[in-house]
């Protein structure tokens, strides 16, 4: 049935990639919302929350009487309050299902947070319905043309890497390996776009890496701007040994976000798998996409699929696995963190 999910519980929303792209950036994030949505963001979908590295993550706090008349002013208000006690480079508000349904105007909201505080402001018109991977490019989008600085010296050996935010990884030390990975092909700096210089001095890249579809437009444009040529690729950990034996023979399934799912069939394919199939929930990119990529969108989607014995092998997300009481092949749990919350 259409709309009716019985065992996976909803994925990261779009207000999740948004702000994971904020993070520690040095601005104000305001989650336009009543505290529940930002509580989730900090709670559920944002592991660097716990790990000492703090972000300026306020909720808008909107009460019903707010929502309903629109009142601009209060919200003013309360991020020039903020601004009182965060040194912050710039405000960015992102929207939630409240400011979605009313209609809230974020243009004019920026207009007179940057003109009261002097500093820019950003939108990114999340709604609440998107996947994660909706927010972040949406955050890219809104980030790059604010932020970055019409800078026309390259830098040799230096690299950025676009889409590394801990809800596209499948291990919390996957960005180290990334970085590990590029500073042995010789890259001696390496920008993860992960704190504000990055973005400030995006142009003096001599390389942009993608490793997530969300950041394909971001790249893009930098492209269009600065002439950085990039690269969509996966920089994680290579598949197992035990894994690579386990596939040999086998018709194998690859469930995750796009560039690592093609990455992981193609060393799944070389390991001497029988047959190859990529499926995923979230965006795809026309110019990266594997031949025979399955899109799912309903959780019936993914019960025809794999929830059978068509596939001796499936890689993905162990979360997965609870709506596949019929498959008798062997699960091997590839984490992904939008998915399930964990690594």
């Amino acid at each position: 049935m259409k709309g009716l999910w019985k065992y996976l519980s909803p994925f990261a929303p779009d207000q999740s990639g948004a702000a994971a792209v904020l993070y520690g950036l040095g601005g104000i994030v305001v989650i336009c919302d009543a505290g529940g949505c930002a509580g989730n963001i900090c709670g559920f979908d944002e592991p660097r929350w716990f790990s000492g590295k703090r972000s300026a993550v306020f909720s808008a706090g909107l009460r019903d009487m707010d929502a309903i008349l629109g009142r601009d002013d209060l919200l003013v208000r309360k991020v020039c309050a903020a601004a009182e006690t965060v040194n912050a480079a710039f405000v960015a508000l992102v929207g939630t299902p409240v400011p979605a349904v009313i209609g809230t105007d974020f243009k004019a909201l920026c207009r007179m947070i940057s003109r009261t505080l002097n500093i820019p402001a950003l939108a990114v018109p999340t709604t609440g319905i998107g996947y994660y991977d909706d927010g972040m490019q949406a955050a890219y989008n809104a980030l790059l043309p604010v932020l970055a600085q019409p800078e026309t010296v390259v830098e040799r050996g230096r690299a950025g890497v676009l889409g590394a935010v801990p809800l596209e990884m499948a291990s919390p030390d996957e960005q180290q390996a990334l970085m590990e990975t590029l500073h042995g092909e010789g890259w001696k700096q390496v920008m993860l776009f992960d704190c504000r210089e990055a973005y400030e001095q995006a142009g003096r890249n001599e390389k942009n890496f993608v490793v997530s579809p969300a950041a394909l437009e971001g790249a893009r444009y930098l492209y269009e701007r600065f002439g950085t040529p990039y690269e969509v690729r996966y920089l994680g950990r290579p598949l197992p040994e035990d894994i690579r034996a386990a596939v040999t023979g086998k018709r194998v399934l690859v469930v995750h976000q796009q560039v690592t799912a093609n990455a992981m069939a193609e060393a799944v394919r070389n390991a001497g798998a029988a047959l190859v199939q990529t499926a995923g929930w979230f965006r795809t990119e026309s110019s990266c996409i594997r031949p025979g990529h399955v899109q799912l969108k309903e959780e019936d989607d993914w019960c025809q699929l794999a929830d059978n014995d068509n596939f001796d092998v499936i890689l993905g997300d162990i979360y997965f696995k609870r709506a596949l009481s019929h498959f008798h092949g062997l699960y091997v749990d590839v984490p992904h963190f939008a998915v399930s919350g964990r690594y």
